[in-house]
């Protein structure tokens, strides 16, 4: 049997033959291009020589021949078979089934992963496809090989679960030949690792291992005809793993560098990628003086015409690669040399040495690429000149220089570029063993070998003979391996095996190692001096030729020879293996390398001490090089011996390291990747069968199915198959009790009886046998069983649609027999009724004739008689017509005789009067003008001008008078002023002296008389004043009509800017639409932004607690290693959190107030400073008497009066620069400011002129006072007279008070009309029209083209804004005003009460003038002391209180300070308000208030305790004595803990204090992470801290639902707003502990429970698993107990209950659940994206069943509405896609049912969709394509989302709703249980 053709036998005897091969049976047949066609037989099979066949491709009907029974054409498998994850889960195991599987999973799954045992074959899809990401490596870690989709990732996760589980080293063989995608498969394999073993040390080793995938590609890489990335070498590379399974290094061992590609490319290849990258990078700085050019200039880079691979960017690759040398410890010093050699290669290349004379050459001395060359390399041209065309001979006694010939040279030449290039390779590779070396012991690994694989070309060379001498060897131990699991399983199960016999390569493998061998023979004959690969051919003739199967020879030639692999026979040419295998280098050339003056590359060429150590192959991979060795030269042979570097033949070294390498594998436990290329264009997913056939030959894959085929490929259990095929057993061979026998009873007896012509059946013990847990079937066995058991149920079918359709048929006649009685019943009914209205109708005519002839001839009578009648009155009515006209007539003629004569009488009549009146008006005219002649003379006489002065006169005379009567007037006023003047010297004199006031005491009574007389002058002044404001009440009254006018003029414009506005709203009404669109799109956008931030920053939560989290782990370590005899604290890790407290600025009072003594303090909440001392007592009357003795009474007095005026103007002034400041505008534009600011300049600067000028008033009246009253030492004035004066003083300064107020109003309001003037002119506004006419020529279109409207909107906006504006500037002024005049009522009481007083003084001084005058004065000055002395004592008591007030005030300023900033006035007079009634309740009852012991809401302890309320309030409370107490009552502990630091205004205290609760949270969530009560507990316990801190923080924001006790605890001292963001981060982090905890609980219960979990009795919804192949983990562990969709909800039960007994937020279970919901769905769905087994109709039903119970769970919970519901719909919709009908009119309704899945998602489950039973149809590939075009259109207008998996790791960003409490904390008791002695409620 050929590899060739590969046949499996099934182990069908003749009879069973006769069964399976008969009509309509499906089989596969050759053919020349498709390899294997399938065919359907025409005919039964009954052993003829030839058959009729159809192949079912083309419908060809032909004859297939037959020469052997036991080769029959293979069988095809049921349809339900095609497309399996594993090949040996097929029922025929044969090369046209694997093959068929393979291109069905590929072209129409696009799956390009297939199990075949325990190889994985991975087919290169030429495409980037979206399944390696992490969610993938998530979703792959941690499960069995068998229950997932078959992935690379699926491979090593068993290496990595047998490495971790065993302790056993692994290994991953790569292979396939080039472009198959063993690189990529090799790097996502090592990719793999590095996330599930990532280190937590911060070398980040894992990162270092995939950093070395881009520096070897761009070394060791190449394009070729088959690859753009070929590996032109094998590595294997070991990866270390620690105890803990991290990564802790990597080890890389490299094999076969492919030498002969620097100097040599095919047609359509590449050199190595580094050379192209250099020159892409040629412009850089830093490789300018490396001289490179284009890659097309260099002859190293030009062979193969292809410098540019599509879609790779050579100078981005550079950077990768920097990046990567840098992340690997290479300095940037070692990169640039490394680059520096490279180019020295490169210009070596174009070094032209050209024939000399004789057999000689030479290098041109100009030659500018030798200098670069040697300038690069750091070596001297001359000697490098010399030593490349010549060489040196050594003999016994001399040293001989010979030159070289052209050939020679140049082939000297690239043998020494080949070197260098390899020691660069081998250089590299070992820095980067030596950045992944660890110093830390590995305990084990797994290792990855990527090594060529089989190859066969037109010409094969030394190259391809090391690969496939290499694949054999791999070969052989695969083989072994796959055996050697076969009879694992066959010893386990106790079954009888006879030996298996599989393809041993052994004999082949001795031909080419073994003594005397292949490679045997080629070293000895490169020893030889004279040795030629012709001699060495011919040995191989002489030594193998005949003796070894393996071995032959090509008929026509003698240079070549055969060797017959296990994949195919090779033609090997043995032309240059003797100089590959040599590997010869001038020694010469490395003297010169070795003596650069760079370190490098003399390091580069040091001979090595180690006699093992590795080296590369050369030569060329496919085609001869240009410039080859010379072959069998004298000069060639002498070179080698003494003059070149002595080392191990290539060959030598290959076999050494390949043993080491065989000895590695033999030692870990392999699993194989078998790379398999489609097709040779390097096409996306085209698949060529012959091209794959040769593949799967070569790399085993149909070795491994030959293997199996030859034994039991199909295993099943015991209970899956009784499962399975019950349907062929009898009820009474059915033992449920035992599994086994039942098994036993089909197999023997029911299958045997029902098949009548096998009378033996399946009795053959060959065909099957029982294990201990399983059945083992030959191949074709199940097919067999397959075949029966369709057979039955199309029986079973057949008889149920039997008896089915007899029903039908007898349930139709009975539905006819009764429909034809009933229709005769009926039918005889309707002709009796018919008969009945026969009879009706004839009687119902007769009657209508009767009434109808009657009828008729009335009607005819009528008719004749009505016609006469119209006749009459027809004539009758002519004749009196005529009779009318002929009257008419007459009356006519007569009226119009009438008309004319009465117009002629007129007309003459008119004609006379007029002649009349003209003669009239002619004489009157004439008379006129002689009367005008005489009244001109008389005009010009001079009599009649003095008769016209004579009335002027008089009225002169009159104003004249009138004149000279004011001017007496005015001098008797003037005289009256003298008179004053003259009182008011006398009553100075009177005042001089105390004598004369008592001699004229009798004048008292005169000089009232002259007061009154005096007052009653005053009245006509006012009078003349109130005259005064009557004329200007007029001006007021013509003001107002003036501004009614302008207001008029602003309602006109008003109307016409309305007309406007209604335009541009017809216009705005257009864009309402888009811009609240607008708005809602930016407001989504903003809200999406804010999740994300918020999201953003929960995730930088979660990252730094992770990160804080290593570091403390780094620091234990740190710990131990440090202090190894004792114990030591490790630091925290969290250091103290410092929060500045927001402190105003502070004035030198408040900072002297600050320094006064704890009791002058406030301390605030209610206590008080203590009192002061009462004030001394009033002085005495004679003390009083003494100190004033010397005083004039009335000064003083005017004076203190006068302080009073100018204290409460200086008020005034201080209210009024306060309403300025006030009424400053705060948030105004740019323009507006600079606007307001220059008016309150010029407004500031007039209130300052205006305050200067009352200042000089004030001090002139100060001098003339000073001046007037000038009393002489110790006078003083009479009552009277200081009653007068005094009286005289107030009138002069009311009056002055008076005048100014009026002018300041006036000024005011003159203002306020100005910019009121201002503001209506800025509002004036012409209509469009106006406009249009008079700018656009009346074109009213174009008015708005520039958008005026919209700005002159925009401008009526802002004048309406500033009229509201003055609107409440007004009202506040008027609020203001009203508040003066208040305070001036006040006032005037006081000053009432006060004249009151001084009335009774007054009657009291009047009562005494009977007394002498020494006691008059003591009684006035009695009276002034006592009034003095009580103003004394008020004035103290006020400024005691103000004092307080301040001291206050200051106090409070820093908690006020933000709110007065925020403009919460209102609330701060509320709490003022409160404060004050406070204090006066306080005031009466202190000390009951302290008796009654009503508590603050504070707990006070000292600083030591601190540390033991930590303990015993966090880290020592338990979740059971928690749920007894008040929920959240530690939080409110702790607070009430920070209120009585604020209460003492201790910053260090509460900042230790709240530093110590967020480090102890954290410590004790990070020690009981896996104790879900403490972690919610916890959860809850900070969220309600935070709601307290939020709610006693005295903001307005969070007060709206506090009691007004709850808002007395609010605090006073300190802003925790930042502190509130640490706790609100520490919440985020406890909620990111606690969903992670949820999810590991929940994550093994999430398959089972949803997609496992079969609730539907009787639907069963998996494949059996003898069809599922033997794919499956061999990392077996104990059964552990399996999981239901009840443990998920049982789960989910718990968590509720534990989240309400700690009373979480409503608003936060809901984000809990929401996001574990989602958790579970992303999981099923990923799963069931991951698992065949799982995409069948039976299973959607059973999955969406499973979904129905925990959406019920959601509604019993009252949780449906937190939107957990909605992020099961992906899995929701899968499920029901696997439910839904698949034809091509559903392809609209799948697609809108299936909104939330993505494209992939879709099309992923209807590849992965399989029946369970051949009754159902697959999906057709046409229906798929049709999916896909619409899912593109409509996901192209959506935004097309290409994502397979969902990310489980995605978390919802988490909020924390405000939610107050209602207790109070003055309600809070401390329980006993918490151990809280310490504290004290205050």
């Amino acid at each position: 049997m050929t590899s060739a053709e590969l046949y499996v036998q099934t182990f069908l005897k003749d009879s069973e033959i006769s069964q399976v091969y008969v009509k309509g049976a499906r089989i596969w047949v050759p053919d020349e291009e498709k390899v294997w066609v399938g065919a359907e037989l025409l005919e039964n099979y009954t052993g003829q020589k030839t058959i009729r066949i159809q192949i079912e491709d083309s419908a060809e009907e032909r004859d297939y021949a037959i020469k052997d029974k036991k080769r029959l054409p293979h069988l095809r498998n049921p349809e339900i078979l095609i497309g399996e994850n594993d090949l040996t889960s097929l029922s025929y195991l044969n090369e046209p089934e694997v093959l068929y599987n393979l291109q069905v999973r590929f072209l129409e799954r696009n799956c390009i992963y297939t199990y075949c045992g325990i190889v994985l074959v991975a087919i290169n899809p030429y495409q980037q496809l979206p399944i390696y990401g992490n969610e993938l490596i998530q979703m792959y870690s941690g499960q069995d090989m068998g229950t997932m989709d078959p992935h690379i990732f699926a491979v090593a996760e068993e290496a990595f679960k047998l490495m971790s589980r065993f302790d056993k080293n692994q290994s991953i063989i790569v292979s396939g030949e080039s472009g198959a995608g063993k690189t990529v498969s090799a790097k996502y394999a090592m990719r793999y690792f590095a996330m599930v073993g990532g280190s937590q040390a911060e070398t980040q080793v894992e990162q270092k291992v995939l950093a070395s995938n881009p520096i070897m590609e761009a070394i060791g890489n190449a394009k070729t005809t088959r690859n753009d990335n070929s590996s032109r070498f094998g590595k294997y590379i070991e990866i270390s793993f620690s105890k803990n399974n991290a990564i802790i290094g990597a080890h890389m061992r490299t094999y076969l560098l492919e030498k002969s590609r620097v100097v040599f490319q095919a047609a359509e290849e590449r050199n190595y990628h580094i050379f192209y990258q250099l020159c892409a990078s040629r412009d850089r700085p830093e490789f300018k003086k490396f001289c490179l050019m284009s890659p097309d200039d260099f002859y190293y880079t030009s062979h193969g015409m292809a410098p540019e691979i599509d879609g790779v960017d050579d100078a981005e690759d550079m950077l990768s690669a920097r990046d990567a040398l840098t992340m690997l410890g290479i300095t940037e010093k070692d990169q640039m040399m490394i680059f520096q050699i490279q180019s020295a290669v490169l210009h070596f290349g174009n070094v032209k040495i050209r024939e000399a004379d004789g057999e000689s050459s030479e290098i041109k001395k100009d030659d500018k690429h030798l200098s670069i060359m040697c300038k690069l390399l750091g070596i001297e041209e001359s000697q490098m000149r010399m030593w490349l065309c010549h060489k040196k001979i050594v003999t016994v006694g001399e040293v001989l220089t010979k030159p070289l010939t052209l050939t020679q040279a140049s082939f000297a030449q690239d043998a020494l570029a080949k070197h260098i290039y390899a020691q660069t390779f081998n250089w590299i590779v070992e820095k980067i063993n030596r950045a992944l070396h660890s110093n830390t012991k590995s305990t084990k690994f797994i290792g990855v070998l990527d090594i060529y694989g089989f190859e066969t070309f037109e010409v094969n060379s030394f190259e391809q003979f090391c690969i496939n001498y290499a694949n054999e060897k791999l070969q052989q131990i695969f083989n072994m391996h796959v055996f050697k699991l076969e009879q694992e399983e066959y010893v386990r199960e106790a079954i009888e095996w006879s030996f298996i016999d599989f393809y041993d390569n052994q004999p082949c493998i001795d031909l080419i190692e073994s003594k005397l061998g292949i490679l045997d023979l080629l070293d000895e004959e490169c020893k030889m001096p004279k040795g030629s690969d012709e001699n060495w051919c011919q040995k191989l003739y002489d030594k193998h030729l005949g003796k070894a199967k393996h071995f032959e020879k090509p008929r026509m030639s003698r240079s070549a020879f055969i060797i017959n692999h296990f994949a195919d026979r090779v033609e090997y040419q043995a032309d240059g293996f003797l100089e590959k295998n040599r590997d010869t280098v001038l020694e010469d050339h490395i003297n010169i390398l070795r003596a650069s003056e760079f370190e490098l590359v003399a390091e580069l060429f040091e001979e090595k001490v180690d006699p093992n150590e590795k080296k590369s192959r050369a030569g060329s991979a496919t085609t001869h090089p240009m410039r080859q060795a010379p072959k069998g030269g004298r000069s060639n042979k002498k070179t080698v011996g003494s003059q070149q570097v002595q080392k191990a033949t290539v060959g030598d070294q290959f076999r050494e390291s390949l043993k080491k390498l065989m000895e590695t594998l033999n030692a870990t436990t392999p699993h194989y990747i078998r790379c398999i290329k489609p097709n040779d264009i390097k096409e996306a997913f085209i698949f060529d069968p012959k091209r794959a056939v040769e593949q799967l030959r070569a790399c085993g894959v149909l070795e491994t199915i030959r293997i199996s085929a030859a034994g039991y490929p199909s295993r099943w259990t015991y209970p899956e198959f009784f499962q399975r095929y019950r349907v062929l057993a009898r009820s009474k061979d059915i033992d449920r009790s035992d599994h086994k026998k039942t098994c036993e009873n089909v197999l023997t007896k029911v299958i045997q009886g029902s098949v009548k012509k096998t009378p033996r059946g399946l009795e053959d013990p060959d065909k099957y046998r029982f294990g201990k847990t399983k059945i083992f079937f030959r191949a074709g066995q199940v097919a067999y069983l397959e075949k029966l058991r369709s057979d039955k149920l199309k029986a079973c079918g057949i008889m149920i649609q039997k008896h089915v359709k007899g029903w039908l048929a007898r349930r139709r006649y009975q539905r006819i027999t009764k429909s034809v009685t009933l229709l005769q019943k009926y039918g005889r009914g309707l002709l009796a009724r018919r008969h009945a209205k026969f009879l009706r109708e004839t009687f119902a005519a007769t009657r209508i004739q009767k009434q109808w002839k009657g009828y008729r001839a009335r009607r005819e009578y009528v008719k004749v008689r009505k016609a006469t009648i119209v006749i009459q009155s027809a004539i009758r009515g002519y004749f009196g017509r005529m009779l009318f006209k002929q009257e008419l007539h007459e009356h006519r003629a007569i009226t119009i005789q009438k008309m004319v004569r009465s117009y002629l009488a007129r007309r003459r009549y008119k004609r006379v009067m007029r002649g009349i009146v003209l003669l009239q008006s002619h004489y009157r005219r004439r008379r006129a003008k002689k009367q005008l002649k005489v009244l001109k003379i008389e005009a010009k006489s001079v009599e009649h001008i003095k008769n016209v002065n004579k009335g002027l006169e008089n009225k002169i005379i009159q104003l004249q008078q009138r004149l000279d009567a004011k001017n007496k007037e005015g001098m008797s006023i003037k005289e009256q002023e003298v008179y004053i003047k003259q009182l008011k010297g006398e009553l100075e004199k009177l005042r001089s002296s105390n004598e004369e006031g008592k001699r004229s005491s009798n004048k008292v009574s005169e000089l009232m008389q002259q007061i009154k007389d005096l007052q009653e002058e005053l009245s006509r002044e006012r009078e003349e004043k109130q005259v005064l404001i009557t004329k200007s009440e007029e001006m007021v009254k013509e003001h107002t009509q003036m501004l009614s006018k302008l207001a008029e003029e602003k309602c006109q414009l008003k109307e016409q800017l309305e007309e406007a506005n209604l335009k541009l709203q017809q216009q705005e009404t257009k864009t309402d639409d888009e811009m609240k669109k607008k708005l809602e799109e930016t407001n989504a956008l903003l809200a999406a932004e804010f999740d994300s931030e918020r999201s953003h920053h929960q995730r930088l939560v979660k990252e730094h607690a992770r990160l804080q989290q290593r570091l403390e782990n780094l620091q234990s370590e740190m710990a131990v290693m440090n202090s190894p005899g004792g114990h030591k604290r490790t630091p925290s890790d969290i250091s103290a959190i410092s929060l500045e407290s927001y402190t105003s600025s502070v004035s030198p009072d408040e900072v002297k107030y600050d320094d006064e003594g704890p009791e002058e303090k406030d301390q605030g909440y209610g206590t008080k400073k203590k009192k002061k001392a009462p004030a001394p007592p009033a002085p005495t009357a004679n003390a009083m008497e003494k100190e004033m003795k010397n005083v004039d009474i009335g000064l003083v007095l005017k004076l203190q009066n006068k302080v009073k005026e100018l204290e409460g103007q200086r008020t005034e002034l201080e209210e009024k620069l306060e309403r300025y400041e006030e009424e400053t505008p705060q948030g105004t534009t740019d323009n507006a400011v600079i606007s307001n600011s220059a008016f309150n300049a010029l407004k500031m600067q007039e209130l300052q002129n205006e305050n200067d000028k009352l200042k000089r008033e004030v001090n002139k009246l100060m001098k003339s006072i000073s001046e007037n009253v000038s009393f002489e030492r110790g006078g003083t004035n009479s009552p009277a007279g200081k009653e007068f004066m005094d009286t005289k003083v107030e009138d002069q300064m009311k009056a002055f008070r008076e005048q100014f107020t009026a002018m300041s109003d006036e000024l005011e309001r003159r203002r306020e009309e100005c910019l009121q003037l201002r503001a209506m002119l800025a509002e004036k506004s012409i209509t469009t029209h106006a406009i249009a006419k008079e700018s656009y020529g009346g074109m009213d279109d174009i008015v708005n083209e520039d958008n005026e409207l919209a700005l002159a909107y925009r401008t009526q906006k802002e004048l309406n804004r500033l009229l509201e504006n003055q609107l409440q500037k007004t009202e506040k002024d008027t609020k203001k005003k009203e508040d003066k005049l208040k305070r001036e009522i006040r006032d005037l009481k006081h000053e009432n009460e006060a004249a009151q007083k001084v009335i009774n003084q007054y009657n009291s001084i009047t009562r005494n003038l009977q007394l002498g005058p020494e006691a008059k004065i003591e009684a006035t000055m009695q009276h002034e002391i006592t009034r003095l002395t009580s103003e004394n004592l008020d004035l103290r008591e006020k400024a005691d209180k103000q004092s307080d007030q301040i001291r206050k005030l200051k106090k409070m300023l820093k908690v006020y300070a933000k709110k007065l900033k925020d403009g919460d006035v209102a609330e701060i007079e509320a709490e003022l308000e409160r404060d004050d009634k406070q204090k006066k309740s306080d005031d009466g009852v202190a000390t009951v208030k302290h008796l009654d012991r009503t508590y603050m809401g504070m707990l006070e302890y000292k600083k030591e305790d601190e540390a033991q309320l930590i303990k015993c309030l966090i880290l020592d409370l338990k979740p059971k004595l928690a749920q007894g107490l008040l929920p959240g009552l530690p939080s409110y502990l702790l607070f009430m803990c920070v209120r009585h630091t604020d209460y003492i205004n201790d910053d260090e205290k509460v900042r230790t204090l709240l530093t110590n609760t967020i480090n102890g949270i954290k410590k004790c969530v990070k020690k009981h992470s896996k104790e879900l009560d403490r972690v919610i507990m916890w959860l809850a316990n900070t969220c309600r801290l935070l709601h307290t801190l939020k709610q006693y923080s005295g903001e307005k924001a969070f007060q709206s639902e506090n009691t007004p006790r709850q808002n007395e605890h609010c605090l006073r001292n300190f802003d925790l707003s930042e502190y509130r963001q640490v706790f609100s981060d520490l919440a985020v982090w406890i909620y990111q502990t606690m969903i992670k905890y949820m999810e590991e609980v929940i994550q093994p219960m999430v398959v089972s429970a949803l997609l496992e979990h079969e609730a539907i009795a009787g639907l069963t919804a998996s494949k059996p698993a003898g069809m599922r192949g033997r794919s499956s983990s061999s990392a077996h562990e104990e059964e552990g107990r399996e999981f239901s969709l009840d443990s998920l909800v049982k789960a989910l039960n718990k968590y509720v209950q534990i989240l309400s007994q700690h009373a979480v937020d409503p608003e936060l279970v809901k984000q809990v659940f929401r996001q574990l919901y989602y958790y579970i769905g992303s999981n099923a769905l990923n799963n069931l994206l991951l698992r065949k087994d799982m995409c069948n109709w039976s299973k959607g039903m059973q999955i969406r069943y499973n979904l129905s119970h925990l959406e019920q769970w959601l509604r019993d919970n009252k949780l449906n509405e937190s939107g957990a519901q909605s992020t099961l719909e992906p899995i929701t919709q899968a499920s029901q896609l696997l439910q839904a009908r698949k034809s091509d009119a559903d392809v609209d309704s799948i697609c809108e049912m299936c909104s939330k899945l993505t494209t992939p998602q879709i099309v992923k489950i209807l590849n992965l969709y399989t029946p369970v039973d051949e009754f159902e149809e697959r999906v057709p590939i046409s229906f798929i394509r049709k999916i896909q075009e619409r899912l593109k259109s409509v996901k192209r207008e959506e935004g097309e989302d290409n994502t397979l998996l969902m990310d489980t790791k995605f978390t919802f960003p988490v909020t924390f709703p405000f939610n107050p409490s209602s207790v109070t904390l003055d309600s809070i008791d401390i329980p006993e249980s918490l151990h809280l002695d310490f504290l004290t409620r205050v």
